[in-house]
């Protein structure tokens, strides 16, 4: 195969718990694809809360260090391996990795590939990957959110919660968001009732605004604060927990946060009562089934490009920077300043 050998690999590396600027820069070959795979070259990737989790060693089930970073991509397919069909050479494909995304270019299976239609940019197709996913199947397969619900989503200013408030939105329901004063103007500009986390009584805030309880609520924080949000819920509703914010910077186990977290979910429904928890792993069931679990993710990523060239939907994209600079672009997207997605491009 001709991989146009003035080309390099260009990746960046976590070598291991360090500070953004540990990150490496290294260069090599670029590789050939084997039987079934597909040689991407990257337009877009980005940094979600996984990569902040990875370099402090606190993602409950990241590889060893070292390895390269990289939740997910778009790109362009530049070659393609035995049993692939030639036809996809030139196409742009979104995929979901979990690592290997923070590359010049990636080998890739190609039964993971997601093709891009016309009309959707690199880098706002990237943000609908990952974070676009998440929110579309906790909105949709988990909560099963209707119109005129009213719904509560911690974080609206972030990756996940900026895609999630508006597919709530377009879905007809009444969205509460809570993010930093700075953001509401923001927030209310898509139709959210936003509240202040670091000033307001949240739980009191949402008893006013909705006295009978919230149908979900879409919690990425944990911690302590977990149990406001499974109190929040009016009966029938559905907790979605996706994350454990609240001990990023914490020290120990990193599987013990998402084992309580798993605890309480597993002690709340085996209560008796009308209300639900999940806690939502954007993975679940691939091990066992991976063509059920490539139909799912294929036919919500089409959804969510599908709801973006309606406009129901835009692609937040908070900065772009170079792969070469992912240091700079992992301490912004940590700074919790940004709206949006943080995206590298080549």
């Amino acid at each position: 195969m001709n991989t146009e050998g003035a080309e390099a690999l260009v990746e960046v590396v976590l070598p291991g718990t360090v500070e953004p600027e540990g990150l490496v820069v290294r260069r090599g070959t670029v590789p050939t694809p084997g039987p079934g795979q597909a040689l991407v070259r990257m337009e877009a990737t980005g940094v979600s809360f996984a990569e902040q989790q990875m370099r402090r060693g606190r993602y409950y089930d990241q590889p060893p260090f070292p390895f390269v970073p990289g939740y997910d991509l778009v790109g362009t397919v530049q070659a393609a391996g035995e049993g692939v069909d030639p036809g996809l050479v030139g196409t742009r494909v979104a995929a979901l990795l979990k690592v290997g995304g923070w590359a010049s270019h990636v080998l890739i299976d190609a039964a993971d590939l997601v093709p891009v239609p016309d009309g959707v940019g690199a880098a706002e197709a990237e943000t609908l990957v990952v974070n676009g996913v998440t929110a579309w199947q906790m909105l949709h397969r988990r909560a099963r959110v209707r119109a005129g619900q009213t719904v509560l989503v911690h974080g609206a200013n972030g990756g996940v919660g900026s895609v999630l408030v508006q597919l709530a939105v377009a879905a007809g329901a009444r969205v509460i968001g809570t993010a930093a004063t700075r953001h509401h103007d923001a927030l209310r500009e898509r139709g959210v009732v936003p509240i202040d986390y670091r000033t307001e009584n949240i739980a009191e805030r949402v008893r006013e605004l909705a006295p009978g309880g919230v149908a979900a609520v879409f919690d990425h924080v944990g911690g302590p604060g977990i149990v406001d949000s499974w109190r929040l819920l009016a009966p029938g509703g559905t907790l979605v927990s996706y994350g454990t914010a609240a001990t990023r910077d914490d020290t120990g186990s990193k599987q013990l946060p998402v084992l309580r977290l798993l605890g309480r979910v597993w002690l709340w429904n085996a209560l008796p009562n009308r209300r639900r928890a999940y806690f939502y792993n954007l993975w679940a069931g691939r091990a066992l089934a991976k063509g059920p679990f490539r139909a799912r993710l294929r036919a919500d990523l089409t959804e969510l490009f599908a709801a973006h060239l309606r406009g129901e939907i835009t692609a937040p994209i908070a900065a772009r920077l170079p792969l070469a600079q992912a240091a700079d672009a992992l301490r912004l997207a940590e700074s919790g300043t940004v709206v949006g997605k943080v995206v590298l491009n080549p």
